[in-house]
């Protein structure tokens, strides 16, 4: 039996039973918004973590890059988004993952419409969602313009291609002051995608899907009427900037550092876990007091010292502004478990402070 203080660091912590509990919930959740469940896997990319998912009834996967497509798809996961604009110089690799996957392309631009409008007939026809900026104003198209219609209506017109709908992610809801902003930010995507998909179906296009989501917004959401379908991502993990927007409680957070003190200093402490097990994320602006991570009282509690934080990370250095000694463990909730995940080969599973199994995480490009 191994213990979490005899691993070797920095090591990356899974919290079995509260990872197995966050999932429930949002299935959960998603039940009672009347929406299916595709959960992004770019926070975890662990393939255990998703069939622990697909036990719990989601739709299929939302990916980020193609390699997490082609990771997924020989895993067995069948029905794949890209949620990412169509990168043009791989659409011959999406073609090659089409033919074994059901796979959904994103755009936005005339570009990639003519990108994918060029391709011969597939014998597994492409799926093509496009990108709706709701807010975020990082991508997609602007949901007022007639440009908007047209594109819409050149891919539903493609005798090629299959148009899925309209797809759109609430990033500016991590922006959100409370609950209550939060929820407003959820109802404006809400809002603009229904009414985007209302004008296009009444131009004769058939919007079969509409596809929203991001972890802050299905929490705080109060209905998702007219949506098909949500893709949350971070909720399996949480992390440090969802416990400070209110997205989770600290009982929730499944993904921690276990770090060593390597150096005691004079008011200060230098750990094994830099900026390459911690990312440089600076963490959420709603904090009093910012950081590059929290520190639990200690390895086995579940409750964050008041005072004791990683301040600054170099690349494997990470300074704690309180002196500790020498030898001991540190346990941090990272600010950004996405980030943090993509750091580590696999997570050393845990219930309870025993290592139960170790996940690999699929991190290649």
């Amino acid at each position: 039996m191994t213990r979490i203080e005899t691993l070797q660091t920095p090591a990356l912590l899974l919290d079995l039973d509260v990872l197995e509990g966050n999932l429930e919930s949002m299935s959960r959740r998603a039940a009672q918004l009347g929406v299916a469940l595709r959960p992004h896997i770019k926070t975890h990319k662990c393939v255990e973590i998703a069939e622990l998912q697909r036990q719990g009834g989601i739709a299929g996967l939302t990916v980020s890059t193609l390699y997490e497509a082609r990771v997924f798809a020989d895993h067995g996961f069948r029905d794949l988004t890209w949620a990412f604009p169509l990168i043009l110089s791989r659409l011959s690799e999406a073609v090659d993952l089409a033919a074994r996957s059901r796979l959904g392309l994103v755009i936005d631009s005339d570009e990639a419409l003519a990108a994918v409008s060029s391709l011969p007939p597939q014998e597994s026809p492409l799926h093509v969602w496009i990108k709706v900026d709701c807010g975020y104003h990082r991508a997609g198209v602007d949901p007022r313009a007639e440009s908007t219609l047209r594109l819409a209506d050149a891919l539903a017109s493609s005798n090629t291609l299959t148009f899925e709908g309209i797809l759109s992610h609430s990033g500016n809801a991590y922006y959100g002051r409370d609950g209550d902003d939060i929820a407003a930010i959820a109802e404006q995507e809400r809002a603009v995608m229904v009414e985007l998909a209302g004008r296009m179906r009444a131009g004769g296009i058939e919007v079969r899907g509409i596809s929203v989501g991001s972890t802050p917004a299905m929490t705080h959401v109060h209905d998702l009427d007219g949506v098909t379908e949500a893709r949350p991502g971070n909720y399996a993990l949480y992390d440090q900037t969802q416990l400070a927007i209110g997205s989770c409680t600290v009982e929730e957070c499944a993904a921690t550092v276990l770090a060593s003190v390597v150096s005691g200093q004079p008011g200060h402490s230098v750990i094994d876990a830099g900026a390459l097990a911690l990312s440089k994320d600076s963490g959420p602006e709603l904090v009093d007091v910012p950081s590059m991570g929290r520190i639990f009282e200690d390895t086995d509690s579940r409750v964050l010292d008041p005072d004791l934080r990683v301040v600054s990370v170099s690349q494997e250095h990470g300074i704690v502004n309180r002196a500790l000694p020498v030898g001991s463990k540190v346990r941090i909730l990272p600010n950004h478990s996405c980030l943090t995940v993509a750091c580590f080969d696999e997570y050393q599973v845990v219930r309870g402070n025993v290592v139960v199994d170790r996940w690999k995480i699929w991190r290649g490009r």
